[in-house]
C-alpha cells in the first residue's frame, strides 16, 4: 500500500476571479427573422468581423414582451457570426428561465457599480477628448479593425470608435467618422454621394476616397493634417484636406 505524506501533494487547479472583455448584444425584438436580416445587413460583408468573442445578451429592452424568444436559435444565429453567447442579462423571469434551459447563464446586474473612492488630493484634469457625435442611424463599430477586415455602412454613415489598422478598409454610402487613428483605407460616398466626408482624430490613411475621387499614400498627406484631427471633403471634384 502506498502512502502520501500530508502537504506533499500538488493542487491540480486553482480558482480565481477573472474579468473578461465581453460584447453586449442588446436585444430589441423577439423576432429572430428580423434580427437575422438586420445582422446580415450590418455584418454580411464582413463575416470575420468577430473572432469568437464572448457575448452577453441584454434582454432589458424586451423584458415586457409576451412573445417567446427561441434562445437556442438565437445562439445559433450569433455563432454564425463568430460570436459565443454565454449569458443573458435582465429580462423577465420567464425569459431568464428559457435562457437557462438553452444553456445560457444569468449574468448578475453590472449596472450598480460601487462608487470610486475619493482622491487623496486634487488631480489636474486631462485635456478634453474630442466629442463623439454619432449621426442618427449610423453604423457604429467600437472595436479595432485589423488588416484584411472590411466594414461597409450601406445607406448610412459609419462611426468607428477604435483604430483602423493598415490593410483594413471602411466604406460608407454616407460619411465616415473615425475617433481614433485612421491608417487603412476609407471610402465615403461609395455610391456617389459628393457631400460625404471623412473625419478622423488622427489621419494617417493609406487611401481616402469620396464619390470615386481618391488619393493614395503614394502622394504623402499634407503636413498640416498628417497624424492630426482632420477632415476630407470633395470640392469641385478635388479632395480637400483640412485640419480640425
Amino acid at each position: 500500500m502506498s502512502s502520501v505524506t500530508a502537504g506533499s501533494t500538488r493542487a491540480c487547479f486553482d480558482l480565481k476571479s477573472a474579468t473578461l472583455p465581453l460584447i453586449a448584444v442588446v436585444l430589441k425584438t423577439a423576432d429572430l427573422a428580423a434580427l437575422a436580416q438586420e445582422m446580415e445587413t450590418r455584418f454580411g460583408d464582413t463575416p470575420d468581423f468577430f473572432d469568437q468573442d464572448p457575448v452577453v445578451i441584454n434582454l432589458v429592452p424586451v423584458a415586457d414582451t409576451t412573445d417567446p424568444i427561441d434562445f437556442k436559435q438565437l445562439a445559433v444565429l450569433l455563432r454564425s457570426y463568430r460570436m459565443q453567447p454565454i449569458a443573458v442579462h435582465g429580462g423577465s423571469a420567464a425569459q431568464r428561465q428559457a435562457a437557462l434551459k438553452a444553456g445560457l447563464v444569468d449574468a448578475p446586474d453590472i449596472t450598480n457599480a460601487a462608487p470610486l473612492p475619493q482622491a487623496a488630493a486634487p488631480v489636474a484634469a486631462p485635456p478634453p477628448e474630442p466629442a463623439v457625435v454619432v449621426p442618427s442611424g449610423a453604423l457604429v463599430i467600437d472595436k479595432p479593425l485589423r488588416s484584411g477586415q472590411q466594414v461597409y455602412a450601406r445607406g448610412t454613415d459609419l462611426v468607428v470608435l477604435a483604430m483602423v489598422s493598415n490593410g483594413a478598409e471602411v466604406l460608407a454610402d454616407g460619411s465616415i467618422h473615425v475617433y481614433a487613428p485612421l491608417r487603412g483605407r476609407a471610402i465615403a460616398g461609395a455610391k456617389g454621394n459628393e457631400d460625404a466626408r471623412i473625419f478622423s482624430t488622427c489621419l494617417e490613411a493609406e487611401l481616402v476616397s469620396i464619390a470615386g475621387v481618391y488619393r493614395t499614400s503614394e502622394i504623402p498627406l499634407p503636413a498640416e493634417v498628417l497624424g492630426k484631427p482632420a477632415q476630407v471633403r470633395l470640392l469641385s471634384e478635388k479632395l480637400v484636406m483640412e485640419a480640425l
